[in-house]
């Protein structure tokens, strides 16, 4: 039974103001069937104002997203889509791909996967907000947590940590997808054990590292498996994994960093060897870290935690690399070109803003204008840090405070990444010499017995 019988509008911005248009007439039909599945009782449709009323402010909330998300991506053109799956990528490898797929009317079904090895940096922000331009386009995706590969890696994630650093991940996933506004029921998670110990997976291991080279298979994970010498095995089957989970997730394309190009590469060329399809790639553009170079869960200088308090990301930020007038590897002008400004347009309003005491503030909606800027010291790093920590911070703050608020994610991360134990240092015994230089151990107290003479007992 209702608590409140008071009529709920729902306001849709890109509703038709003609209500005769087939868009409408499709939104009122499918609002409709809420009756059958809420108690939602009556639905109402406001011709003069074009307004959906419902007497469910629960229910009407609940359709009239969906019917936002069928009526969004039916308004959307094969080309618009595909823009919108393309924007802010590096490349596309096989692009005709996913345009066939669109032009055939059906949702291309896209997976993004992670190790579950360090914990996770301010550049997973980049995959979030790609993923959310692709659920704008009516793509279905995948959230891979690729635990068999993070223990394959060097060992980067031993057996007895892995089940807590894949809850942990995916604590940590969802909490970023929600800050940039994606709904997390709208994923799919999917556990990499839970269907790479099949023996239908297993065997096609066993396949394609018989067809492949000992070079392909390093060439192919250079860039995302530790390299070292001597490495073991398990290095070289990494990559094998990786090719294969295209086919077991019965994926269309793969989103990944420019740093699995190779890899990406390789897949198109050995999935039909084993007689399967190849798929096409989303590359993203790599954020440089806040030393200058990759920025990396293995480096702690290279990155920002994403439970760093606000204190601890101000400090990283205002330690950070950024020499004045150069844009190149500049890990502040990155997190503002790939992270903080498409994470304002996702809000409703792309703008970086730059606060200066003895000036007016510099507003950027353009990158290029900022680099411009900042080539030319308008911009200054003492100015543009700052602005970056607030932003970052900012955007943070719902991540820090839902895992303040949870003892159980907080038990999580002491499980996953428990702290290094500090070994006390052994007491060095000092060596008192001898006063026999040269004499050899055991040797001291020997002689000395015999040079002393016996002590003459008292009468």
């Amino acid at each position: 039974m209702h608590t409140s019988r008071w009529l709920w509008p729902l306001r849709l911005r890109t509703l038709p103001q003609d209500p005769t248009s087939r868009s409408l007439r499709l939104y009122v039909a499918i609002s409709k069937l809420a009756w059958l599945f809420t108690t939602t009782d009556q639905w109402y449709y406001d011709r003069p104002t074009c307004r959906l009323f419902s007497a469910g402010q629960t229910a009407g909330l609940r359709w009239h997203f969906y019917c936002c998300i069928v009526l969004a991506i039916m308004s959307m053109s094969a080309e618009q889509r595909f823009a919108l799956i393309s924007e802010n990528l590096g490349e596309i490898l096989n692009p005709e791909l996913i345009e066939s797929i669109l032009k055939e009317g059906r949702s291309p079904r896209i997976y993004w996967g992670t190790a579950t090895t360090g914990r996770p940096h301010s550049g997973y922000f980049v995959a979030a907000l790609k993923i959310a331009q692709l659920l704008a386009a009516g793509c279905e995706v995948v959230i891979l947590l690729a635990d068999v590969h993070a223990f394959l890696d060097s060992m980067k994630a031993p057996l007895e940590l892995v089940e807590n650093r894949v809850k942990y991940y995916e604590k940590v996933i969802r909490a970023i997808l929600e800050a940039v506004g994606v709904s997390t029921d709208k994923l799919e998670f999917v556990l990499g054990s839970s269907y790479q110990r099949n023996s239908d997976y297993v065997m096609d291991v066993y396949r394609l590292a018989a067809l492949t080279s000992e070079h392909d298979c390093r060439k192919a994970g250079a860039e995302i498996v530790k390299q070292s010498t001597n490495a073991p095995m398990s290095g070289l089957l990494y990559p094998i994994l990786q090719v294969l989970d295209e086919e077991y997730l019965k994926v269309d394309a793969e989103l990944g960093g420019l740093d699995q190009r190779k890899l990406f590469v390789a897949a198109t060329e050995w999935l039909p060897k084993l007689g399967y399809r190849k798929r096409a790639h989303l590359i993203t553009p790599m954020v440089a870290g806040l030393s200058g170079g990759k920025m990396s869960s293995s480096v702690e200088d290279s990155k920002i935690d994403l439970l760093d308090p606000p204190e601890a990301v101000a400090k990283k930020i205002r330690k950070s690399e950024a020499a004045p007038k150069i844009v190149e590897n500049n890990g502040i002008i990155a997190m503002v070109e790939f992270v903080l400004l498409p994470a304002a347009g996702l809000a409703g309003k792309k703008e970086f803003r730059v606060e200066r005491r003895d000036a007016e503030p510099l507003i950027y909606t353009d990158i290029q204008q900022l680099k411009d800027d900042y080539a030319n010291d308008v911009l200054t790093p003492q100015f543009l840090k700052p602005a970056a920590a607030e932003a970052l911070t900012r955007l943070m703050a719902p991540i820090y405070d839902a895992y303040q608020a949870s003892p159980e994610w907080q038990e999580i991360t002491l499980k996953a990444y428990p702290p290094p134990v500090v070994q006390k240092k052994q007491k060095k015994v000092k060596d008192r010499g001898s006063r026999h230089p040269g004499a050899a151990p055991g040797q001291q107290a020997e002689q000395t017995q015999q040079e002393l003479p016996e002590r003459p007992k008292e009468q």
